[in-house]
């Protein structure tokens, strides 16, 4: 999708919808390749398109997803990393206020682009109307993208906003309202939109998706506070539009997990709808790769500049998860989704670390080319091993390439520091000795793009944001809510064991039941931003885990921000505050 880069000052509001005050923002922007009326077209989708990685970036939407769940936690680490001003810490309490900055910030960069939307709708229309087809397939891309981000505002807010022309005001719906015009959006083009532009762009597959998403959910936007009502209607309209795309034949399961999210993804036959990252803008980012990996840990030898910034970890009540569901057996042991171990020191005889430590272990390292290492991915417990430098900043080499050591710890301020390696503990929660840089596992889901000049930025590693194994399990999962167990067990199954590029090979289940459903989503999506709606629908958000005991339904939706509001004062009644805040 891209091919030319602009720098725009975008004057929007930041209500972004109502027009309520203006906010002024630097923005990378970026177009299509044309001249004339085409240019004009992909100058008017570029934007929308572009947005999206600012709207899932881990400071904005992605965090606001991860961290209120059971999968993330972020503390204050060592005191001196990662406080913000506690957002992140009010986030997974359950304790965030109208002026919490990481709900302002999703609030603000997902009603940007929403904004865009409207504006590309508005230079397309005239143009599809006067028999522009490619103004007109653009259009209903838009449409449908529109749509998507109307369905995040409503799956976070519990709101929609409704517009058509940037000079008036949106209306505001909710509940069945918003569905119905969420669901309205999307049919208006299901049946004319591409369907082969692939992940990056807007398709009849990712509309038929999205339907889907939008009916499973819907006993819960029509009541956000109470016990979900899984209607029949709803459930058959969820099979009705998987079967639509599984049935189309467009798409595969991917034999190893973990190809889904690597370099040149964007192919991957698994993808239905991803932000298209080509390392051609420098905000095309690694922070879902980096933001949870220990800060000493170098992912790419020929990178100096990439590392980790110890962020969130998983909680030890979703790691139990795992262990629950294996028992006896490692979950490394036991599901290739858990782990794909990449570094090669049991081989070369150099993982036994007795009597070691920074201090005396020059000698303890493999050689390898810096375009053949890759640090492991998945869940990240006890010491990983990476590149090390020397007191000069360099990386150590050998004959072959690059030393790889046990990771030294270099940051925070523990007694470890220096002396010691990295050492990821399964407990890790508010308290002094919960919050040092080294507590928690670490999720490495994505790759560091080989590509990329610096490793953090100009990535070529798609974000994705919704695949085929979403929609068998949307299936299965409408399914076992009407009663069809049996099929239900078979989609599960079929997403499990496609997974057999390498052991272990996931078994086969032999029963279901929607607590084991419940926990092969966490398996099988954890940290892309699925898990706080699954954990509503499944009615298991006031749950207690590690500091977090909040039980208020209210909670289920985040306040809207309260510069918003104040913004909408002129209007009253205009946009009023969600209850409880």
């Amino acid at each position: 999708m891209k091919n030319r880069i602009k720098s725009i000052v975008f004057a929007i509001s930041i209500v972004c919808l109502s027009s309520c005050s203006d906010l002024k923002e630097e923005v990378l922007d970026e177009s299509l390749t044309g001249s004339g009326q085409a240019e004009a077209i992909s100058g008017a989708i570029a934007p929308a398109y572009g947005q999206v990685s600012w709207t899932w970036r881990h400071t904005n939407y992605y965090g606001l997803q991860l961290i209120p769940s059971d999968e993330a936690i972020l503390p204050y680490r060592g005191g001196t990393d990662w406080y913000d001003g506690g957002k992140f810490l009010a986030a997974h309490t359950h304790s965030i206020t109208p002026t919490n900055d990481l709900v302002k910030s999703a609030w603000t960069e997902l009603t940007i682009n929403i904004s865009r939307t409207v504006t590309a709708i508005e230079v397309l229309r005239p143009l599809a109307a006067a028999g522009n087809t490619e103004a007109e397939g653009a259009l209903h891309e838009m449409i449908a993208l529109r749509a998507y981000l109307n369905m995040l505002v409503l799956d976070s807010w519990g709101i929609a906003f409704k517009k058509e022309s940037s000079n008036v005001d949106s209306e505001i719906l909710r509940t069945q309202a918003a569905i119905d015009y969420i669901e309205s959006e999307l049919l208006s083009v299901a049946d004319v939109i591409n369907t082969n532009k692939g992940a990056g762009r807007m398709t009849q597959a990712a509309v038929w998706g999205f339907l889907a998403r939008l009916h499973l959910n819907a006993a819960v936007y029509r009541d956000p506070y109470g016990t979900p009502n899984f209607t029949t209607e709803d459930m058959d309209k969820v099979v009705a539009y998987t079967d639509n795309i599984i049935n189309s034949g467009q798409f595969s399961l991917s034999p190893e997990y973990f190809d889904l999210f690597n370099d040149n993804n964007n192919s991957n036959p698994e993808l239905i709808f991803a932000l298209d990252q080509r390392g051609i803008l420098k905000r095309e980012h690694s922070r879902w790769a980096y933001w949870s990996i220990p800060g000493s840990m170098f992912p790419r030898p020929e990178h100096i500049s990439a590392d980790g910034t110890d962020g969130p970890a998983i909680t030890s009540d979703f790691y139990e998860t795992w262990v629950a569901a294996y028992g006896s057996i490692d979950p490394a042991d036991a599901d290739p989704r858990f782990l794909q171990k990449n570094t090669q020191e049991v081989a070369n005889g150099v993982n036994d670390l007795t009597g070691l430590s920074p201090l005396n272990d020059a000698d303890n390292y493999y050689c390898v080319q810096a375009q053949d290492f890759e640090i492991d991915r998945g869940i990240l417990r006890g010491i990983p091993w990476a590149a090390r430098k020397d007191e000069n900043g360099a990386f150590y080499t050998c004959d072959d390439g690059y030393r790889i050591y046990p990771v030294k710890q270099i940051k925070g301020n523990g007694t470890d520091k220096n002396v010691d390696y990295v050492n990821l503990t399964l407990n890790v929660d508010f308290t002094n000795e919960g919050r040092a840089h080294h507590t928690g596992y670490r999720v490495s889901k994505y790759q560091f793009s080989h590509s990329s000049p610096n490793g953090n930025n100009y990535s070529d590693v798609d974000l994705v944001l919704m695949r085929y194994a979403e929609i068998y399990m949307m299936r299965a999962e409408a399914k076992l809510r009407k009663g069809d167990d049996a099929a239900a067990l078979a989609d599960v199954n079929v997403v499990r064991t496609s997974r057999n590029a390498r052991e272990p090979i996931p078994t086969a289940l032999s029963s279901i039941d929607l607590d084991i459903l419940y926990r092969e989503l966490g398996f099988e999506f954890y940290w892309e931003g699925l898990r706080r709606t699954n954990q509503i629908r499944f009615s298991h958000y006031e749950d207690s885990w590690t500091e977090k005991t909040d039980t208020d339904v209210n909670n289920r939706l985040f306040p809207i921000p309260q510069v918003a509001i104040d913004g909408a004062s002129n209007t009253p009644g205009y946009l009023e505050q969600n209850k409880g805040y």
